[in-house]
């Protein structure tokens, strides 16, 4: 997910600290044992995240008046992760540390951004394109019941050929518990994101009809009862061709490809940092040692 996001690992509270100094009062806390003031909080918080968050604060500045990201694109690169993730997503992204939805949008807003611009430094070739497209597989959605063996993986498959409901099944059966809660459902399965199952799995998945249900399928895990739900047609090459071009200069990107595409905006615009504190912050070494 985070793949070519490089200062995006910071929650929304870390963003506080370009606004420390803007209330009406000096005093942030108060005790019987003495006061937090501004100034406090900002030299701890900048001692601790100044880097990380001077670069976030300044990207977003610098890449915002080149690379114009609409709430369509933003929405349907959200809507993109939620269809992978399923009903994980939420669970996800608070595990990086986001606290909303909404939160989680303004750090996907800036990597979109950020993606923009180092794109511009990536090349391809028509071969790598036509390569891509050969092995191109439609996105499908799938669901499964993983059980420990391979009798109760025939159990499993003679109760659905009998008509019961798959996602009931999998609640009573699968040793999935997180899918097993919704029904065995995994979201989306592409050419993105197939790497993270297990390749004997992604086989039978990919082979399988629309709503056709599989025999049990053995993987390193156990034994899997599979249903695509939904399967989409592979569209000619040149219908594909831009959508393709996007996906292998993306798969291109790396940390370097990015900061070195981050240092040539600052430079476009004239960054100079002015607290002492802070004056590497923006180096390309400094970048590339917060990856």
């Amino acid at each position: 997910m985070k793949k070519w996001i490089l200062a995006l690992t910071l929650t929304g509270g870390v963003l506080t600290l370009g606004a420390c100094n803007q209330s009406g009062s000096n005093t942030v806390a108060e005790s019987k044992a003495g006061n937090v003031t501004q100034e406090e909080l900002y030299n701890s918080m900048k001692d601790k995240v100044g880097d990380q968050a001077l670069q976030q604060l300044m990207y977003e500045k610098v890449l915002s008046k080149k690379y114009k990201i609409s709430d369509k694109e933003l929405n349907e690169k959200v809507d993109q992760l939620k269809s992978q993730l399923g009903a994980n997503f939420e669970a996800t992204i608070a595990q990086y540390g986001y606290k909303s939805e909404a939160d989680f949008k303004k750090t996907m807003k800036l990597g979109m951004m950020q993606e923009k611009a180092a794109l511009k430094d990536v090349k391809v070739t028509e071969k790598e394109l036509k390569e891509y497209y050969d092995n191109y597989q439609p996105d499908i959605k799938a669901r499964h019941i993983l059980v420990a063996d391979e009798a109760t993986a025939n159990e499993v498959k003679k109760k659905l050929d009998g008509g019961a409901k798959f996602e009931d099944v999998a609640k009573e059966y699968s040793t999935d518990t997180a899918s097993a809660q919704n029904g065995g459902d995994l979201g989306t399965i592409n050419n993105t994101n197939k790497a993270q199952f297990d390749p004997d799995f992604v086989k039978a998945a990919f082979a399988l009809k629309a709503n056709e249900i599989s025999a049990p399928v053995k993987t390193q895990f156990g034994y899997h009862i599979i249903q695509v739900t939904e399967k989409k047609e592979k569209k000619p090459y040149e219908e594909m061709k831009k959508d393709i071009e996007y996906q292998v200069k993306q798969s291109k990107l790396t940390s370097d490809v990015i900061n070195k595409a981050m240092q040539r905006e600052l430079k476009a615009a004239d960054v100079k940092v002015t607290d002492k504190d802070l004056k590497d912050a923006l180096a390309t070494e400094k970048s590339s040692e917060k990856k």
